[in-house]
């Protein structure tokens, strides 16, 4: 069986409900997706920071959990820390109430495919997640999760089915996001007293 590690990027966060702190809004975020990750069957876990996060990612990890310090926030200088794997995906950070499923989906067609790249639900700008076949083709070239898209994800592969295209979700990047969580659903429970403390609807 393939070795496999999804890892959560920690990347900068730009915006937080009014009321919220963005500090705690990014941690809050972090948190829930970090513990939706540890449920998750058959992969490793893992988080990712640059050097000045450390702290962030110390105070959120699980024991155990590898928290890898890279130089830039991107899949790629993830993919090029991480060893011993062969097959890797890398998540964003502002996406609390994530389903396990769509993780799942990232992965899957890695048994025939180099990468796939989850896009953000309703055509946003940006990336859900990245993975790779370890080590990551040569070809990938570097993208910016807030930015990237599909189309740049395949832009120099050797032909545009070896970039697989999975089920999407939204991120939460402003207002309009924040409306669609659902108080249904399982998880975010971090994100949930959050918003509860500020006095919003959760």
């Amino acid at each position: 069986m393939a070795r496999r590690v999804v890892v959560a990027l920690l990347g900068p966060v730009h915006w937080s409900p009014p009321g919220v702190d963005l500090a705690e809004w990014r941690a809050a975020l972090a948190e829930d997706v970090i513990d939706l990750l540890a449920t998750l069957n058959e992969v490793e876990v893992a988080v990712a920071v640059t050097p000045a996060d450390r702290a962030l990612a110390d105070a959120l990890v699980w024991p155990g959990t590898a928290v890898y310090e890279v130089a830039e926030p991107t899949p790629n200088a993830v993919f090029a820390a991480l060893e011993g794997y062969d097959q890797a995906a890398v998540l964003v950070s502002d996406v609390p109430d994530l389903p396990a499923l769509t993780v799942g989906k990232l992965l899957r067609p890695l048994t025939t495919r180099p990468v796939a790249v989850a896009p953000v639900e309703g055509g946003g700008p940006g990336l859900l997640g990245v993975a790779v076949r370890l080590p990551a083709p040569d070809w990938l070239p570097t993208l910016e999760l807030d930015r990237a898209t599909p189309a740049e994800a395949r832009a120099n592969a050797p032909r545009p089915g070896d970039v697989a295209v999975t089920a999407g979700w939204r991120r939460l990047r402003g207002p309009a996001d924040l409306a669609t969580l659902d108080p249904a659903f399982e998880g975010w429970e971090a994100t949930r007293a959050l918003l509860s403390g500020s006095g919003r609807p959760a």
